[in-house]
């Protein structure tokens, strides 16, 4: 009986040395790096990147939305990115949309601030 108590308190005290904190990742990628405007580096969200990150490739934003033009977006990003005119953008919270003009749907997320 003796062993058995002491066996518990020691599952008890291993069980509260765990982070509370422990990252728990999904199944979300987002790439981190593209070359001629495909993407060559994923790396996979915890569930708090998911959540910050917003809309995901495939969301639909439909023709009326107020898109950020392509001209407004700063140089840096445009350059770095390699970002097209032919495409419509939206850019709120540090993050880069990139939608097809004839579906509406987002091909593609850049986060601005990794960079």
């Amino acid at each position: 009986m003796k062993k058995a108590l002491l066996a518990l308190g020691a599952t008890a005290v291993a069980l509260t040395a765990v982070p509370a904190e422990a990252k728990r990742y999904t199944n979300i990628v987002k790439c981190t790096k593209y070359r001629h405007g495909r993407c060559v580096a994923y790396k996979r969200l915890t569930r708090a990147q998911a959540r910050r990150a917003g809309y995901a490739v495939g969301y639909r934003f439909g023709p009326r939305y107020a898109y950020t033009s392509y001209r407004t977006l700063p140089r840096t990003y445009v350059q770095q990115y390699d970002l097209s005119p032919n495409y419509r953008y939206v850019y709120r919270d540090n993050y880069i949309y990139q939608v097809d003009p004839t579906t509406y749907a987002v091909t593609r997320v850049i986060d601005a601030l990794t960079r």
